[in-house]
Formats: C-alpha cells, sequence, structure tokens
C-alpha cells in the first residue's frame, strides 16, 4: 500500500497539517507539534510551511 501525505480529518488543532505529517511518519501528533514549534522559534520558518501546508495537503478522504 502506498502512503500518502494528508491532513488530518479527526486530529487536528488548527487545520490538521501536524498531526497528517504524524499519520504519515507514524508517529505522536503531540511530538510533530512541538518539533513544530521549535522550527517557528529558532528558525522562523514554521509559520509560512504551515500556512503554505494548509492550502497545499488534501483533506483525508473518509
Amino acid at each position: 500500500m502506498e502512503k500518502k501525505l494528508y491532513k488530518s480529518a479527526t486530529d487536528k488543532k488548527i487545520d490538521g497539517v501536524c498531526a497528517g505529517v504524524a499519520e504519515y511518519l507514524d508517529m505522536d501528533p503531540t511530538v510533530i507539534r512541538l518539533l513544530w514549534v521549535l522550527v517557528t522559534l529558532f528558525a522562523g520558518a514554521g509559520v509560512l510551511a504551515y500556512i503554505i501546508a494548509a492550502f497545499v495537503l488534501p483533506r483525508k478522504p473518509q
């Protein structure tokens, strides 16, 4: 089965991007959210990356 990256439709805080990435990588969504916050705080690119991902990634089909 081929893995595809989707936004999560069920486990979402803002738009489901972090939960979708966590599902794709088989990780806990909380870890991905914390990493995303750290990238945003220290590198500054996290907010822009999240906004782009929110528009580009499709919603996971039911």
